[in-house]
């Protein structure tokens, strides 16, 4: 069987001078029906001769292209009646007149795909009724089709553009998933916690607003953001009796927040818009960007721990500028929070996020403000509160204590990044890493030193770094294939598109974890709930397949596969069997939860 498809060969192409082959790649998917349709896809690749000639083919060439859909010239239409599609075309070809065509919907996922559908002949127009799918996630106003017809080893087929008449029902949401882009102004909403309240337009956007708020309340008991806690409280004690500065810093810090917060969902939406698949949290995908936080951490941990002061080596006049503006480091605190803490907000608002994706820039900008406040809400009350700066305590010698103590939350987070980084570049990625951070940290202790031995311990620690940087840099960038299950005993798969539509075609329930390594929840979750003996039982009594979405990395696979459930940031739990809609469990596992969604089978 052949495929004619288009192929365009640019200027910049040059086939090889000495003969050879040409390799000629193609990446297809399609879908294998029977009673149930399974999605697939695959990469191919063709060396072509460049010399050579398909003479000898080309017969099987010009049948492919003769069975190739020609344009029909005649009238087509599709009218909306209740839960199926009713599709008029006249002026097809005589041959055609009272035998049965088959359908095929150009437009993916708006019709039941191996659901039965009738068509009939009315004079000289065909007639059909097609199903629509439960879950559709288009709407279109013209749905292009293709109408085949195979008879005696011959083929012939026609495409056309029918318009669409008439009202789209509404879309059927995933049970417990937040509502899509079609539904979210008319369906339902998830809020933290796992209540669903029905509602339209503006109620809807104002409980993701109070989802958004309570949530980046919750954040501040985190772990990622235990490092930027450390900073803030500093920042308290050195205000405890400055009320003025106190307020100041509050302001500040929140300023600091809620732009981040906006930056970065204005730089997601964006990047979407312009066909990058990208969810909340990207910027923890990136081993550049994971190395950097390393380092910057690294670099404040030593600063509190007393080995070195910003103005030993900052230019007199940014030093004179930092004291002047103080709130410049309040800002800079909060954008540093948003950072490190970005990652850890799908737990408390993973339904919030997947609606803003939905909603029109200015109503996702203002679900992503809404949590920056509600980030900064604890810090800007009681910067506001008198009654809280009176009950700090004296600035006194403590504080240095207090500061140094401080370090190891800033130690604690370059620990977990690195680990972070080691999924993602490999055990040669964490290890160069480690070593760039002793390198870097000798650096900064030999430029504290005085005298001589200050310039000649300095020189030769930057080179050593400089050379740590040109051999093993490379390594902490450099991405790896990710692991599948190491042992027999591990009954965890790797998740892959379309695996889920094979599993339930075999007639099994299917139980998928989106995770990633920078999501300490994932991470908990992990390590508890989903290694607890009863629940593992549970899940093997009733032959559950358990795959798990590895994230830690860029996929737009999985990114696109958590877009269909309604969210943009994992921890997610998806549970599934045949012939029900996925059941999508809360962010924070339970025991109970998952054993009562698998007795619910």
């Amino acid at each position: 069987m052949l495929l004619p498809v288009p192929v365009t060969i640019t200027p910049e192409f040059k086939p090889p001078v000495l003969g050879g082959s040409v390799p000629v790649k193609l990446k297809a998917s399609w879908l294998v029906c029977r009673k149930e349709c399974i999605p697939q896809e695959g990469e191919f690749v063709l060396p072509v001769a460049v010399r050579g000639s398909t003479a000898l083919n080309a017969s099987a060439f010009d049948a492919a292209w003769k069975s190739s859909p020609k344009a029909h010239t005649g009238e087509s239409k599709v009218e909306l009646e209740g839960n199926a599609i009713k599709v008029s075309v006249t002026g097809l070809p005589a041959a055609w007149q009272g035998k049965s065509l088959e359908f095929f919907p150009e437009t993916s996922e708006v019709t039941e795909t191996a659901a039965k559908w009738t068509q009939v002949w009315q004079g000289t127009t065909w007639t059909a009724e097609v199903p629509l799918s439960t879950h559709r996630s288009q709407s279109p106003a013209v749905l292009p089709l293709v109408l085949a017809r195979g008879e005696s080893g011959q083929r012939s087929a026609l495409s056309m553009a029918a318009k669409v008449s008439g009202t789209w029902p509404k879309v059927t949401p995933l049970e417990g998933a937040a509502p899509t882009l079609d539904t979210a102004p008319k369906t339902s909403v998830t809020a933290p916690g796992g209540l669903t309240v029905a509602d339209t337009g503006a109620p809807t956007l104002l409980l993701a607003l109070l989802g958004g708020l309570l949530g980046g309340m919750i954040l501040n008991l985190m772990p990622c953001v235990f490092p930027v806690l450390a900073i803030k409280v500093m920042g308290f004690t050195q205000h405890a009796r400055d009320r003025r500065g106190h307020r100041i810093s509050g302001i500040a810090y929140t300023i600091g927040v809620v732009l981040s917060f906006l930056a970065l969902g204005a730089l997601m939406l964006g990047l979407r818009s312009a066909g990058e698949q990208l969810g909340w949290g990207f910027q923890l995908q990136s081993p550049a960007v994971v190395a950097a936080l390393a380092v910057l951490f690294t670099v404040i941990g030593l600063n509190l721990a007393g080995l070195f002061e910003f103005g030993q080596f900052l230019p007199s006049s940014l030093c004179t500028l930092e004291a002047r503006n103080p709130a410049l480091n309040s800002l800079l605190t909060g954008v540093l929070a948003v950072a490190v803490a970005s990652p850890c907000t799908a737990p408390f608002m993973g339904a919030s996020l997947g609606l803003a994706l939905g909603l029109p820039a200015a109503q996702a900008l203002l679900i992503f403000a809404t949590i920056g406040l509600g980030m900064a809400l604890p810090y800007l009350a009681a910067s506001l509160v008198p009654a809280v700066a009176r009950s700090l305590p004296r600035p006194g010698v403590w504080m240095i204590t207090f500061r140094r103590a401080m370090a190891f939350p800033m130690f604690a987070t370059v620990v977990w990044l690195v680990w972070v980084l080691g999924q993602q570049s490999g055990i040669d990625g964490a290890g160069a890493l480690l070593a760039l951070l002793v390198a870097l940290s000798m650096v900064i202790w030999s430029l504290t030193l005085v005298g001589r031995s200050r310039w000649l311990l300095a020189g030769l620690s930057v080179l050593a770094l400089g050379f740590i940087v040109a051999n093993a840099g490379p390594y902490v960038v450099k991405g790896v294939a990710p692991q599948s299950a190491s042992s027999a005993t591990d009954r965890w798969q790797p998740w892959e598109p379309g695996k889920v539509e094979q599993v339930l075609a075999s007639g099994q329930a299917v139980f998928v974890d989106y995770t990633a390594a920078w999501c300490v929840t994932c991470q908990y979750n992990k390590k508890t709930t989903l290694a607890d003996a009863a629940v593992l039982a549970d899940l093997q009594a009733r032959k559950v397949v358990m795959l798990r979405a590895d994230w830690t990395r860029r996929d737009p696979a999985i990114t696109a596969a958590l877009a269909q459930l309604g969210r943009n940031g994992v921890p997610v739990y998806v549970l599934q069997a045949p012939g029900r809609a996925p059941v999508v469990l809360s962010e924070i596992l339970s025991v109970a939860e998952v054993r009562a969604a698998l007795a619910a089978l």
